[in-house]
């Protein structure tokens, strides 16, 4: 069975309200469209490339029941130190713990994503992981990096694309799949999976 390609008549349905993953997919011109998902990401098992499988895939499903017949994209990023799964604090006290158990050392920030294809089957998924070391941060930096509200709806407690950069010593891997989308693997599963022909896509289409 075949389907249409992504293009402007027929966009990619993003299931995130992600501003960062709108951000990048408007980025390099992929036309879209955002629908959030209900899904909540509380229940992670204790491995984090499955669960942000999981949770990418869980999104897409229950966001192509509400769209059908379109390309879905469903994503989940986690960040990993030891064998801690990090999600995205709930308040203060937990942005502090997290940013303080980051503080000196590698972690790695891993982000799945599911495609489904306009029939609502699983087309193609993948987790990315990336590798980030953050510097020795002091209890002075952390408090006024909390003060400035980044870190609340980032998992892990910061935004490398933001303030948080400042923390960043080295990053091995992918950048973007830091800042929550992948771009590079996603491309290339859009065209292995026929949602894309090439890319980039032609000014007209």
């Amino acid at each position: 069975m075949s389907f249409s390609a992504i293009s402007t008549q027929y966009p990619l349905i993003l299931a995130s309200a992600s501003p960062r993953r709108k951000r990048l997919l408007t980025q390099i011109g992929l036309p879209f469209r955002s629908v959030t998902s209900q899904v909540t990401e509380d229940d992670q098992t204790v491995d984090p490339t499955r669960a942000s499988l999981f949770l990418a895939e869980k999104k897409a499903r229950q966001v192509y029941s509400s769209t059908r017949d379109s390309w879905v994209l469903g994503v989940d990023t986690v960040v990993s130190i030891d064998s801690d799964i990090l999600g995205k604090p709930k308040d203060k006290e937990e942005a502090r713990r997290m940013l303080f158990l980051l503080s000196g050392k590698k972690h790695r920030v891993i982000t799945g994503f599911c495609i489904l294809n306009p029939s609502g089957r699983p087309a193609y998924s993948e987790a990315i992981t990336t590798t980030v070391r953050v510097k020795k941060l002091t209890e002075q930096e952390i408090d006024a990096y909390i003060a400035t509200g980044e870190p609340y709806g980032k998992a892990g407690s910061y935004a490398i694309q933001g303030i948080g950069s400042f923390m960043v010593e080295s990053i091995s891997g992918s950048y973007t799949n830091v800042v929550g989308l992948p771009l590079c693997a996603l491309i290339k599963a859009l065209i292995l999976v026929g949602a894309l022909e090439c890319f980039p896509l032609p000014e007209d289409l």
